[in-house]
């Protein structure tokens, strides 16, 4: 069959290393299905200001989404239920993916997260690492060496640490005995390792791989093993460093890296240590996936319970996760660069909230950064389509 001309080819999206399955559809009414889990804590601020930014894609667009909201989760849902992930969300979940959606998670505490990747098989996490050019000088780092970075954090997220078994016994002599085992199959570093390797072709072609040869000498070979295979597949050059060596080296020369690929553990350690680079925790995010398609986003930052109720808690990292899932998830790429171009809008405007606020700069809370970054985007997109 010959190519239509007129046909404009669909950007590469992080989700095609990713996705084996059929991407999220419209159901019989033309919308899109989003679950919203709102969290604790800071967490339904934080979501507000984001469906905010959802209502003005909507009224500026041809996209329609049918929001459903799920229960409570971590800490509420523990004191309700026993579980941080309760029945009630399972099935609300699996409900959405089941109509070919994803899901926006708000903050939730205690074994919330690790019990959702594993229910879903959501075994990949991404984090980009992208600084917004007009947080460069409110970082604690030189501009010199932030501006220009563009990483992506690839995680496995259901082996490892996170996901071992642990006890605890009494011993006589020693106290207190607490063990925790934990392991990585080929098949679960295989398959993390190829999705790593398929972003960094997509990119600038070089794929990084943490482990820890001397302290875990048989998981560090098989991440080792299998990323060398991965990466010839992929046609992509490949290297490993010790975790504690190269966390030294994403502070201290960051665009020296394109794709990290890590561990449970070491990718959690690596996402958040490269919150430094964005400026704030406030500002990160993520994604998690599963081979079918599945998918939930996030922030990178927890509750802040400290911080709850208090219109203080910075939008922006839940704004972006909502971005990029109308990216990756949706293929709605205009709609998710609207999003980037009006935070980044608001920003160079001088709005901020606390935690990124500068001498000179204007102070902003939750709700009034979440209205700005919204009207931005509505400005934005009629200009488009004038």
């Amino acid at each position: 069959m010959q190519p239509n001309p007129g046909m404009v080819k669909r950007p590469a999206l992080w989700t095609d290393a990713v996705f084996r399955g059929p991407r999220p559809c419209l159901d019989g009414a033309g919308r899109l299905a989003l679950g919203v889990l709102s969290g604790e804590g800071i967490g339904p601020e934080v979501l507000r200001a984001a469906l905010g930014v959802l209502a003005a894609i909507e009224q500026a667009g041809q996209a329609r989404f049918d929001v459903r909201t799920g229960g409570g989760i971590g800490r509420e849902a523990e004191a309700r239920c026993g579980r941080t992930l309760s029945e009630e969300v399972e099935s609300f979940c699996e409900g959405i993916f089941a109509d070919g959606g994803a899901v926006l998670a708000g903050p939730g505490g205690g074994r919330f997260v690790y019990d959702l990747r594993r229910r879903f098989d959501l075994y990949c996490k991404i984090s980009p690492l992208r600084p917004f050019d007009a947080l460069c000088h409110a970082a604690r780092l030189k501009v010199s060496a932030v501006a220009d970075t563009d990483i992506l954090i690839v995680r496995e997220n259901v082996g490892g640490v996170y996901q071992g078994e642990w006890m605890e016994t009494f011993d006589a002599a020693q106290g207190r005995v607490c063990e925790h085992r934990f392991s990585y199959t080929e098949r679960q570093v295989r398959r993390i390792l190829q999705a790593a390797a398929a972003l960094a072709a997509q990119r600038r072609g070089r794929l990084d791989v943490a482990v820890k040869e001397g302290g875990i000498p048989g998981i560090s070979a098989l991440w080792r093993e299998l990323a060398a295979e991965a990466a010839s597949s992929a046609g992509v050059a490949v290297g490993w460093l010790d975790i504690d060596l190269i966390a030294y080296r994403l502070i201290q020369e960051p665009r020296a890296f394109d794709v990290i690929a890590a561990s449970n553990l070491f990718g959690d350690v690596l996402a958040d240590l490269g919150a430094v680079l964005l400026a704030s925790r406030g500002v990160s995010f993520s994604g998690n996936f599963a081979e079918g398609g599945a998918a939930v986003y996030q922030t990178n930052h927890g509750s802040a319970l400290d911080l709850a109720g208090l219109d203080r808690a910075n939008p922006i990292g839940q704004i972006s996760a909502l971005a990029m899932m109308l990216r990756e998830s949706f293929g709605l790429t205009r709609e998710a660069g609207w999003i980037e171009a009006g935070i980044g809008d608001v920003l160079r405007l001088g709005f901020r909230t606390f935690d990124i606020a500068e001498e000179g700069t204007t102070l902003v809370g939750t709700a009034e950064m979440g209205e700005r970054i919204a009207s931005a985007v509505a400005r934005i997109a009629r200009f488009a389509s004038e």
